[in-house]
């Protein structure tokens, strides 16, 4: 009897390590949280391209799940903790609207890891992570400049917060350092993604005399709107997030897409072999977390030269967009000639910069 016991008990133990073991081997779970339709071109989709690169880099060690188009507010707050209780070790929340909400999340559950993108609120388990948007920014806007007839752009904005304004400011330089006649016009949409105010913006704006359109929004709209009226106004594009040029085939110069798989992939790793010790990244070109869409090659070659040594000037810490002397719509001189503008200061960025033709609108 007593070595049946033994031998059951073995078995037992046996069973157990094997349940242990396979219980280990589980794939960890991974959610996101999207502000808007993932579609097939623009933030969430440049998001969700990432998360699919990380998914594909560590197959069978984790399983993804995202929520698209959850409003920023109470509602992203009920999602993100429901992807917790769901059994989620990290949560990545992809949209400045979701900080607080995240933050709070993240103190009721310490076991796992939370990452947001573009904000500037961190904590023990809580990571964020952003891209140099505005580098690609300036180069767009040197492009513009260059090519401009009416010397007016027109920009199709969502919030005046400041990873926006810094894309417009860095898009207004550009252009005017290599056309001191160019000014930009910014119409607000109050929204991430709401195409039909998109490309309702866009028309004013084309109406208005600019001949060369940007956007920061999450559609489409913009672009479409440009290809639109190409013949009858002589319309160009610039696209953002993503590569739009299947919708702008003729019109669409350059943009600036962003590049995430590669962190998503790193910090998973981290987290997973518990070697993450906290993020606050904010990559650009020289990360590869952002790099210009295809040139179209109606952009004369001179311009395109020109263009591609300042990219690598940039790569290199050789070239900054907001280098001195920066100066705000008022004449206020917010950087000093000889210094470039600090991480800081671009991250409290509330003003327009000269060049600038429209007037920020009241908190």
């Amino acid at each position: 009897m007593k070595h049946r016991n033994l031998a059951l008990a073995s078995m037992a133990g046996m069973a157990l390590l094997a349940s242990t073991a396979l219980m280990a081997a589980e794939p960890v779970k991974v959610g996101f949280v999207y502000v808007s339709p993932v579609g097939d071109a623009g933030w969430t989709f440049q998001h969700d391209l990432g998360r699919k690169q990380m998914e594909a880099a560590m197959k069978g060690a984790v399983t993804t799940k995202f929520i698209e188009n959850v409003p920023e507010g109470a509602d992203a707050e009920r999602i993100i903790r429901q992807l917790a209780q769901d059994g989620n070790q990290i949560i990545f929340t992809t949209s400045f609207g979701y900080m607080n909400q995240t933050e709070k999340v993240s103190k009721a559950f310490p076991n796992a890891t939370f990452f947001h993108a573009t904000g500037y609120k961190t904590g023990k388990n809580f990571g964020i992570y952003n891209a140099r948007f505005y580098e690609g920014r300036y180069l767009n806007g040197v492009i513009a400049g260059k090519m401009t007839k009416t010397n007016v752009a027109g920009y199709v904005a969502a919030f005046p917060i400041p990873e926006v304004m810094q894309g417009i400011n860095a898009f207004t330089r550009g252009m005017k350092s290599v056309n001191p006649k160019a000014e930009v016009r910014v119409i607000w949409v109050n929204s991430w993604f709401d195409p039909g105010k998109e490309r309702e913006a866009a028309m004013t704006l084309i109406s208005q005399g600019a001949d060369m359109i940007t956007h920061h929004t999450d559609s489409t709209a913009v672009v479409q709107a440009a290809e639109e009226k190409h013949k009858e106004k002589g319309t160009w594009s610039f696209s953002y997030h993503s590569d739009m040029t299947k919708y702008g085939p003729t019109t669409q110069l350059s943009g600036t897409t962003h590049i995430w798989g590669d962190f998503y992939t790193k910090v998973v790793k981290q987290v997973l072999d518990k070697k993450w010790t906290g993020t606050n990244l904010w990559g650009g070109l020289k990360d590869g977390m952002i790099k210009l869409a295809p040139i179209n090659p109606a952009v004369p070659a001179d311009v395109k030269k020109a263009v591609e040594k300042l990219e690598g000037e940039i790569r290199a810490g050789k070239f900054h967009p907001f280098a001195g002397p920066v100066v705000d719509q008022d004449g206020k001189e917010r950087v000093a000639k000889g210094k470039d503008m600090t991480d800081a200061e671009m991250g409290a960025m509330n003003y327009y910069v000269q060049g600038v033709a429209s007037t920020l609108p009241k908190k």
